[in-house]
């Protein structure tokens, strides 16, 4: 199970896809947090339609339970304990694999809700530490392998929907939109080694990661689009196999949007609303 907000295991297992089976049959995949919410989606789409997949986190008993609910599954995939912040386990992580994968989806991540004004400098750098450079490290560490190895390679990256802001996650929207800035830069520095470089930005997706959300925020998050509800994981991991798989073969320095048209409407807050921006009805 992935908690009370995401798929089961069972549900994943079973989920509709447009895809062929075989789609990536003969492919490696690697998926850092690959052994919850977003990730195990996308880990399990890539595993049924045929790759090799490869996940990565910081948990190892996380992982091993992901894994082994997959390999029941008949999935061919392996889990290698890595912290993403740490370049030497980055390195670790590639060194161990028997050559570079075909496709990285950078999935690893996380924030929490607060003012930026009560941000203490340990809070902001493992944002920053986790959201940015722990992707830089991954997406560097894969291009050198690509490069050294005469293959082309396929880069997706999670990031999130930044053009009006996040407020209550100013650092992780500062860590967002600097991986969209890198992505937009190498798609262009890394095209002459065969390299694509791509982003998917989820808006409101039902997963576990809702967890670490208010009740009320979480009902404003499900408001913040004209569909008025909530995504679901599938709705990712099919955008990132769209951009990862050959019908992105000619798609690189993208950001692909799946939030409902949330950017176009609505609001959200990821802390209580201050009142300043509350209407009058709203604070009685």
């Amino acid at each position: 199970m992935d908690g009370p907000y995401g798929f089961s295991d069972a549900e994943i297992a079973s989920h509709p896809t447009v895809y062929r089976a075989d789609l990536l049959a003969g492919r490696t995949v690697l998926v850092s947090g690959g052994g919850s919410g977003l990730g195990k989606a996308i880990t399990w789409l890539c595993g049924r339609l045929g790759a090799g997949v490869v996940i990565c986190g910081r948990k190892p008993e996380k992982l091993e339970t992901a894994r082994a609910a997959m390999a029941a599954a008949g999935l061919a995939v392996s889990a290698i304990p890595c912290n993403i912040r740490r370049t030497e386990d980055v390195e670790a992580l590639f060194d161990a694999l028997p050559g570079p994968p075909d496709i990285l989806i950078n999935n690893a991540g996380g924030q929490f809700p607060q003012e930026a004004l009560a941000y203490a400098p340990k809070g902001w750098n493992a944002v920053i530490d986790t959201n940015l450079n722990g992707t830089w490290w991954m997406m560097q560490a894969a291009a050198k392998r690509w490069r050294e190895a005469g293959r082309p390679g396929s880069i997706v990256t999670i990031v999130a929907v930044v053009e009006r802001g996040m407020p209550g996650v100013a650092h992780s929207c500062a860590a967002r939109a600097g991986v969209i800035g890198l992505t937009r830069s190498l798609a262009v520095e890394w095209a002459e080694h065969g390299i694509r470089v791509n982003c998917v930005a989820p808006g409101a997706i039902m997963t576990s990661g809702q967890a670490v959300y208010s009740d009320e925020a979480r009902e404003s998050y499900a408001r913040s689009n004209p569909m008025l509800r909530f995504g679901d994981a599938f709705d990712v991991a099919e955008a990132c196999l769209y951009l990862a798989g050959p019908s992105g073969k000619f798609i690189t320095g993208e950001v692909l949007t799946v939030d409902g048209g949330g950017r176009l409407w609505g609001e959200f807050w990821a802390i209580p609303k201050p009142d300043y921006f509350r209407s009058p009805a709203e604070r009685r």
